[in-house]
């Protein structure tokens, strides 16, 4: 195994769990430069203030060091999804306790991702890649049209303006042509 300098600059989560091991704290860095800003934007959107961010990842990542450095931890998903994890049903337990509402959540010496809960991160996370792959492929007009429409929730009026259609009629004819090429794109992979 090579040796970490400070210098380096670890990006992948083989890199990141070496530098675990090794004691780096570039490893740390790694950690929360990549990691905390989902937590973050996650916990933040559910009725939490950044503090309170910063306490569940800190909790996270003592899981993380603490299984890491026991020897006994083995990544069967991204480094991310297994962070997320944990930062979920550490703050779905603390929104129970805060009275939010009544989530069933297990014990903090069992707030490690199970299977199912690893197994579905994974499979969203590859049908992501894959959407990402089929618009990346999918070409213009329609890359724009469909970004537009169905992540910036513009209107099919604003679009038929856009691209100059003569009505809305003709922009959503347009927009289905689009979607069809999509999954036609996304299930050829």
């Amino acid at each position: 195994m090579s040796k970490i300098s400070k210098s380096n600059k670890l990006e992948n989560d083989e890199q990141i769990i070496a530098g675990i091991k090794s004691g780096s704290s570039i490893a740390l860095d790694a950690i929360y430069e990549l990691y905390y800003p989902s937590i973050a934007h996650m916990i933040s959107q559910n009725n939490g203030s950044e503090d309170e961010a910063k306490d569940i990842f800190q909790e996270a990542v003592i899981v993380l060091y603490d299984k890491v450095s026991k020897g006994n931890f083995e990544l069967s998903s991204k480094l991310k999804t297994y962070l997320y994890s944990i930062c979920r049903r550490l703050w779905l337990k603390q929104l129970n306790r805060a009275g939010f509402g009544s989530v069933d959540i297990r014990g903090y010496e069992d707030s490690l991702p199970d299977n199912d809960d690893i197994e579905r991160h994974q499979e969203l996370d590859k049908k992501f890649e894959q959407m990402e792959h089929a618009m990346s492929l999918l070409g213009e007009p329609c890359k724009t049209i469909l970004h537009d429409f169905y992540i910036q929730n513009h209107s099919m009026q604003e679009i038929c303006e856009k691209f100059g259609y003569t009505n809305t009629d003709n922009a959503k004819t347009q927009k289905y042509k689009c979607l069809q090429r999509l999954k036609k794109l996304f299930f050829m992979q």
